[in-house]
């Protein structure tokens, strides 16, 4: 059995946090959500170049697909 990782998928949005598209994925890999979910802040703040109206993160298991937006920030 493999062991379980998180990684983090960011999305660019449109208006009003809108039809999500995953644009890139973070390179790190997490042991816990809870340690993604941490980095969050810091991933946004590295991913404001993407030519969307908001963009949003999220944190899943390694394999898995989005599965909810954690955090929203809107670009500007």
């Amino acid at each position: 059995m493999e062991p379980i990782f998180y990684v983090m998928a960011i999305l660019g949005c449109g208006d009003a946090s809108a039809s999500c598209t995953e644009a890139r994925t973070e390179p790190a890999r997490y042991q816990s959500v809870a340690q993604c979910r941490a980095a969050l802040p810091q991933a946004l703040a590295r991913n404001t170049d993407l030519e969307y109206p908001t963009i949003a993160a999220n944190c899943r298991a390694s394999g898995e697909r989005l599965v909810k937006a954690s955090v929203q920030t809107p670009q500007g």
